[in-house]
């Protein structure tokens, strides 16, 4: 047996008892999201790629997605799920000091962003053309939203428009991820992400 077949072999994945569909799901979502992660190409996510990393046939997936831009999509949503759930964790994490936790907020995002940079582009790209992105990224905005104005309400932003203002910095946010994306060997100041987010959010420093 050769070292390719037995590796074929050993990705072999064992046949899903009764009721434990949504755990194959999970494991197609997640190659998908690995393959899209190590290639930066949507059209890397293929039906044949996705069954191989699982260990299981191509036609095995149809129960679970009818068709390619059917998992790509779904990795697209749950990606900006996951952005939510990290905006989430670190703003909880930094406490209650509602500068912290707006501070905390951009990084996770950012971070987010540089842990995924091909992931992260395809959520944007529109090459799934199945959903509006800015509808998906609602949640996050509405987090900085609300945080930011929690901020205004402590006296440690001068914002007037704190729904205006977190758009802006949701834009910020997101050019600043995009560039880390492309220009990854550029010296990027180690306080940028402070840089961008401070004046767009009208901080007040004390």
């Amino acid at each position: 047996m050769t070292v390719v077949a037995a590796t074929r072999r050993a990705r072999v994945r064992p046949r899903s008892r009764r009721g434990e569909g949504r755990l194959l799901r999970t494991e197609i979502l997640a190659a998908a999201a690995e393959l899209l992660d190590a290639s930066g190409d949507e059209r890397a996510v293929t039906l044949r790629a996705v069954a191989r990393r699982v260990g299981i046939s191509a036609p095995s997936i149809y129960p679970h997605f009818p068709d390619r831009p059917a998992i790509v999509l779904a990795v697209v949503r749950q990606g900006f799920v996951e952005l939510a759930d990290r905006i989430h964790a670190a703003a909880d994490t930094a406490g209650e000091d509602p500068h912290l936790r707006l501070v905390a907020a951009c990084r996770a995002y950012i971070d987010f962003a540089r842990s995924h940079p091909e992931r992260y582009r395809a959520m944007f790209t529109g090459a799934h053309d199945a959903e509006d992105p800015a509808a998906l990224v609602a949640e996050a905005v509405l987090l900085l939203t609300v945080t930011l104005t929690d901020c205004v309400a402590a006296g440690r932003s001068t914002s007037a428009d704190p729904g205006a203002d977190a758009i802006s910095l949701w834009v910020g946010l997101h050019g600043l991820a995009h560039q880390y994306a492309v220009a990854t060997s550029f010296p990027w100041p180690t306080d940028i992400v402070h840089r961008i987010t401070a004046p767009l959010s009208r901080l007040v420093v004390i």
